[in-house]
């Protein structure tokens, strides 16, 4: 028996499989301490999540073609809700800045994660660059400029 025989359709092994990813991702992203200095607690985050958005960027290719990008969305909710607090908190401290919406912010970072893996993928960007390049461009959009 197939892998298909599993699943009704293909969107639907690919949503299996995006939230399978996503579980384990969380796991990975718990053990980051949050509790620290916003920026460094950023930076920490950062990395980890580059690390498994780079992972799954084939399988976020696929699922941006088969099940649209409120779904993806809703998949990435547990994620999306730390990175929330953590910009809160930051945001509460003067370490991030507040003339933005808080969930702008959020949605930004997660595009640049996203539109990294993208350009990695398709050979616009190095995979050992873009760790850094995500770190510094998120650095640049949340900072409060001086």
């Amino acid at each position: 028996m197939t892998i298909y025989g599993h699943f009704r359709t293909r969107a639907d092994l690919i949503e299996a499989t995006l939230a399978d990813a996503l579980g384990s991702g969380e796991e990975v992203l718990k053990q980051v301490d949050l509790t620290g200095e916003p920026r460094a607690v950023l930076r920490e985050l950062l990395l980890s999540s580059w690390s498994l958005v780079w992972q799954s960027s084939a399988l976020l290719a696929a699922a941006e073609g088969t099940l649209g990008e409120e779904r993806i969305r809703e998949l990435h909710e547990a994620p999306a809700q730390q990175l929330e607090g953590l910009i809160r908190r930051g945001q509460d401290s003067g370490a991030f800045r507040t003339d933005l919406p808080t969930l702008w912010l959020v949605n930004a970072v997660h595009y640049l994660l996203h539109g990294a893996a993208t350009e990695v993928r398709v050979g616009r960007l190095a995979a050992s660059d873009a760790a850094y390049v995500v770190s510094q461009s998120v650095d640049a959009l949340l900072v409060p400029s001086r």
